[in-house]
């Protein structure tokens, strides 16, 4: 059994973003609380806390708030520029994943190792699930090596790798999630990262383990937006598709 079936009850879990919009501390801490009650009534399995809108600060915040709601989804934490914080506020709240966008590839050789160094350190001091990324969407590509050799590396680091195109919203790759898949081997899950719609719910997932969804939630189904329930709900219908067939 994968750590990811043991963190989520559920096959295929759905983690949906918590983006931290708002104009200052206690609005971003008012509008992450009322859509991380959106997405937990409508059945998503866990809450991504990312720092996407705000900061470090506002993540710590909501964790706080989130951890004292009993919304049954699983919360987890992605610090964007600062994975040593994730993995501090992972270690001082009931945080059940982490999220961290590049764990290889992203570094030219010379930093690589101590860097792997660092990180396997900063994973053994915490028991939560880890979701790496590697050749993801904004990140830069450094290291010289083959894709599949990141690859294969990225599922050393990590307990399941999220896959995405190139940008927020934009469709997965089916076919980069078919290379990921054969360079790690089936060691390792595979998460959709970007770009899940109710129309291609299905489809994805057929090929994945899972997604992170953030635009689609949202009215306008851009990352400005805030949270629909409407949205939330049609995904998920198609997510309970996907998992019969599965």
């Amino acid at each position: 059994m994968s750590r990811l079936s043991e963190t989520f009850a559920t096959v295929k879990p759905i983690l949906g973003m918590l983006h931290l919009a708002g104009e200052d501390p206690a609005a971003k801490l008012a509008q992450a609380e009322e859509e991380a009650r959106i997405m937990a009534g409508e059945g998503v399995d866990g809450l991504v806390v990312e720092n996407y809108f705000g900061d470090a600060d506002d993540v710590e915040r909501v964790l706080d708030r989130l951890g004292g709601l009993g919304l049954g989804a699983k919360i987890g934490v992605n610090v964007l520029r600062d994975d040593t914080r994730a993995f501090a506020l992972a270690r001082q709240y009931s945080v059940s994943f982490i999220q961290v966008d590049s764990v290889a590839g992203h570094l030219p050789p010379e930093d690589d190792t101590a860097f792997a160094a660092d990180f396997a350190a900063r994973r053994a001091s915490v028991p939560a699930l880890l979701l790496g990324g590697v050749r993801f969407k904004y990140q830069p590509v450094l290291s010289g090596r083959p894709e599949e050799e990141d690859v294969r590396l990225g599922a050393q680091r990590c307990d399941g790798l999220v896959v995405t195109s190139d940008a927020t919203g934009q469709p997965t790759d089916m076919d980069k999630v078919a290379r990921f898949r054969a360079a790690a081997g089936g060691t390792v899950p595979l998460l959709i990262g970007a770009g899940l719609t109710e129309t291609n719910a299905v489809e994805q997932l057929a090929h994945a383990d899972g997604a992170i969804v953030g635009s689609w939630f949202k009215h306008d189904h851009k990352d400005t937006g805030r949270v629909e329930a409407s949205h939330v709900a049609r995904l998920m219908r198609a997510v309970r598709l996907a998992r019969s067939a599965a």
